[in-house]
């Protein structure tokens, strides 16, 4: 949890200062880079929780890993360094991502499904979050085989059930009443 603030903290003083040179937009793409490398890579993930790893070699290879970054980015890179904080980078990253959808009006709707979406469904979806939020959404579609068919949106605290596992268990309810 201690980490989770920590890493809030560190996105809104980047971001902060992204805004005050004016390099938000690119900041945002390194971050994006940044959150998608971290959490889809092990090895790297691994490399940077390693304790026993001198900072100063996670951050030269950062550096190198992620070379034509924003000097923003950089900068954070090497407040990281002198905190040895670099264990928090791929939840900087994603937390960034977050405060900045926000700046900018954009929400994450979480479409989840039995299967990958499709363009059909994803319109389906596109029109039921038009009634949920007049806000620029961006669809993450999470697939879960377990909810049998049909979609589960979540945006922000709200959410929308029309999966066929929930009619199951509302028609399950009901015959048992």
């Amino acid at each position: 949890m201690a980490s989770t603030r920590a890493a809030i903290r560190y996105a809104k003083a980047i971001l902060d200062l992204a805004n005050s040179k004016n390099v938000a937009e690119a900041v945002s793409s390194d971050m994006k880079t940044i959150a998608t490398t971290i959490n889809g890579n092990l090895e790297l993930s691994t490399f940077i929780q390693n304790p026993t790893i001198k900072v100063a070699v996670k951050e030269n290879a950062l550096l190198e890993v992620f070379a034509g970054i924003n000097g923003v980015t950089q900068g954070l890179f090497h407040l990281l360094f002198e905190n040895k904080r670099f264990e928090i980078l791929g939840a900087i990253a994603t937390e960034y991502g977050k405060l900045s959808d926000l700046a900018n009006g954009i929400e994450l709707a979480q479409v989840t499904t039995a299967i990958p979406m499709d363009a059909a469904l994803e319109a389906q979806v596109l029109a039921k979050v038009a009634t949920l939020s007049d806000k620029k959404i961006t669809i993450e579609n999470i697939v879960d085989p377990t909810i049998i068919g049909g979609f589960i949106l979540r945006i922000g605290d709200k959410q929308y059930n029309a999966s066929v596992a929930n009619r199951l268990q509302v028609l399950k309810r009901e015959l048992s009443n």
